[in-house]
């Protein structure tokens, strides 16, 4: 009896040992939007035409991140222009299709910098932690985060497959910047 409690011991050290857990940082401040390294996005948009080189989202595999930045979507009422992912007035965030890019950095700059056309600028009017943890949750709208870091819709807007059972995607940019006119 005493082989086996053992056992059963070891076996449920092991299992606790064994899980990784995701790592929960709540009011982690996040690198401040300033470029020194920039690269030339686009001509076209308001502000700042570049973005940091080599920025990093802090809060790309953090699914409570992404939870907050779904909240933070339908707060700042992002929903009135892109439907709630699937494109309305402003363009779709579901489909494999980015104007501006879907990395990290170009949503940062897009939601801070405003794009032509209509999306505003919100630099300066939402703290930079949760410009971040909206570009997570626009990302995990696109397929872009792992299954179990992507928050989930809500029932009446399945219009198909949830983000949470797609696979990871990779959407290519469709902006080409038009030849500079140089004399």
């Amino acid at each position: 009896m005493t082989a086996y409690r053992l056992a059963l011991a070891a076996l449920a050290a092991t299992a606790l040992l064994g899980c990784k857990r995701e790592e929960r940082r709540f009011r982690e401040m996040p690198p401040a939007a300033t470029a020194s390294n920039a690269v030339i996005v686009s001509e076209l948009q308001p502000g700042p035409a570049f973005v940091e080189a080599g920025m990093r989202n802090p809060y790309e595999d953090n699914a409570y991140a992404v939870s907050e930045g779904k909240t933070l979507f339908n707060q700042m009422n992002c929903s009135g222009c892109h439907s709630h992912g699937g494109g309305g007035i402003g363009p779709p965030l579901t489909d494999n299709e980015w104007i501006y890019g879907s990395d990290p950095q170009n949503i940062f700059a897009t939601i801070t910098e405003g794009r032509p056309g209509g999306m505003p600028a919100f630099r300066g009017r939402i703290p930079n932690y949760q410009v971040w943890q909206l570009a997570a949750y626009v990302r995990s709208l696109g397929g872009l985060q792992g299954k179990a870091i992507r928050s989930s819709r809500d029932d009446h807007m399945m219009y198909k497959e949830s983000e949470q059972a797609r696979d990871k995607g990779h959407p290519e940019a469709t902006f080409v910047p038009p030849p500079s006119e140089k004399p």
